[in-house]
């Protein structure tokens, strides 16, 4: 018995834990539907142990927990997979603003320069600028 309802008490807390920190606004929306559905897809199988079992007999798979690890590598490498891609276009997101930050400050300098004023940079005034 304590088999059948440790793993239902287990997805309805991680099912708790990420409807919790999507309130405290720690997890985004996007991830948090992620989540969700993993929750959701724990608890039904939670529930019903033998859907698993029909699920694997009827896709060929001779012992159950086989699938489960076979969805689990799917999902694992989605997820690698998408985080890859958001990796990308942060690490193109800074390339732009660190070019467009040196466009600024140049343009400040000029500016500095032609007034006479003494270039001010990083909180410093005057002497060695810091690069």
């Amino acid at each position: 018995m304590i088999a059948q309802i440790a793993p239902f008490a287990f997805a309805l807390i991680m099912v708790g834990i990420v409807l919790e920190m999507l309130r405290r606004k720690t997890l985004r929306e996007k991830y948090a539907v992620l989540w969700l559905v993993v929750g959701t897809g724990s608890l039904i199988l939670g529930g019903f142990p033998r859907l698993l079992e029909v699920s694997s007999e009827v896709l060929g798979v001779e012992v159950p927990s086989n699938l489960l690890f076979a969805i689990g590598l799917v999902f694992l490498v989605g997820v690698c997979l998408h985080l890859s891609w958001e990796l990308s276009l942060v690490e193109d997101e800074t390339r732009v603003l660190a070019e467009e930050v040196a466009l600024l400050r140049a343009a400040v300098e000029d500016l500095q320069s032609s007034n006479g004023t003494t270039v001010v940079r990083d909180g410093r005034e005057g002497g060695n600028p810091q690069p």
